[in-house]
């Protein structure tokens, strides 16, 4: 709970639970009756990247939980170097909490992982929201382009400088919410999350890689996720473009997307009280359709 009383990711506890060889870390938050709602992060990201003016009003009205895979964060275990092993180790976990029926926000990377669970494992998942990510094949998903690879590799910009270049527009407006988006992250100061390696970041790098790579036909496993998904992006995402989102909202059979202005793949932090609205509505709609 935060100072109000609410549910919060600044204050929730970091809980481990074992599955086989691994052991992951995640946070739950949030008692409402509503489908759990299972987070899934971006590059890089460890539990202490999740927006608390995202993951808590979501949680207002369902339980949040906020997974870290293999090799992040506090997880045991080495990071996959493909997108499907991740996929793999987000089922195991939940698998490990006896989870059997559950909404999935994946952002960026996250979305990826997503994708696969939706074509592995479609049981498990109600309703999707993909914020900030693209299909397998897509336009630039790797994210291996010289411009950001320099971001990344920089040891000396700090990690709050590197957020506002890569996940926020050039705008002042954006800017502005990009630091009180950094800001917010910083509102946590007591069991704090173990930073990502540069061997868990090149891990990952590999992974998106090869999801760039799509053998086959083009987007054929896009149809076949035939739950409700809510696809959303900024209109300038210079890490994985925005007309990946696009494409995602053009093949799979039941998806809605939502497009923000001045804004890039930080989208949803950057507008979190218009994309909490939006992911609300779309989980309270009766199953089916996605309108």
């Amino acid at each position: 709970m935060n100072s109000t009383g609410k549910p919060s990711n600044t204050t929730a506890p970091t809980r481990c639970v074992p599955a086989g060889e691994n052991t992951y870390a995640y946070r739950q938050f949030g008692l409402g009756p509503g489908t759990p709602l299972l987070f899934l992060q971006h590059f890089t990201g460890t539990l202490d990247n999740w927006d608390p003016a995202v993951t808590d009003p979501l949680a207002q009205d369902r339980p949040v939980i906020l997974f870290e895979s293999a090799g992040i964060g506090r997880s045991s275990g080495k990071v996959p170097e493909t997108v499907a092993g991740m996929a793999e180790h987000a089922a195991r976990f939940l698998d490990a909490l006896g989870l059997t029926r559950i909404d999935v926000l994946g952002f960026s990377l996250g979305g990826m992982v997503a994708q696969v669970i939706a074509v592995k494992r479609p049981a498990l998942l109600r309703r999707i929201i993909l914020a900030g990510t693209g299909p397998e094949g897509g336009v630039g998903v790797a994210m291996d382009r010289p411009e950001l690879l320099k971001i990344f590799v920089d040891q000396k910009m700090p990690a709050g400088e590197k957020l506002l270049k890569l996940f926020f527009e050039t705008t002042e407006t954006s800017q502005s919410a990009g630091r009180r988006f950094v800001q917010r992250l910083a509102q946590r100061t007591k069991d704090t999350d173990t930073p990502t390696t540069a061997e868990a970041a090149g891990a990952q790098l590999a992974a998106m890689a090869i999801w760039a790579k799509s053998g086959g036909e083009p987007y054929a496993n896009l149809t076949k996720i035939d739950q409700p998904v809510l696809v959303t992006n900024g209109n300038h995402d210079i890490m994985i473009p925005t007309v990946n989102s696009f494409t995602l909202s053009e093949h799979l059979p039941n998806a809605q997307l939502i497009i923000y202005p001045d804004s890039g793949h930080g989208a949803l932090f950057q507008h979190s009280g218009a994309f909490t609205s939006h992911v609300s509505e779309f989980l309270n709609r009766s199953d089916g359709l996605v309108v």
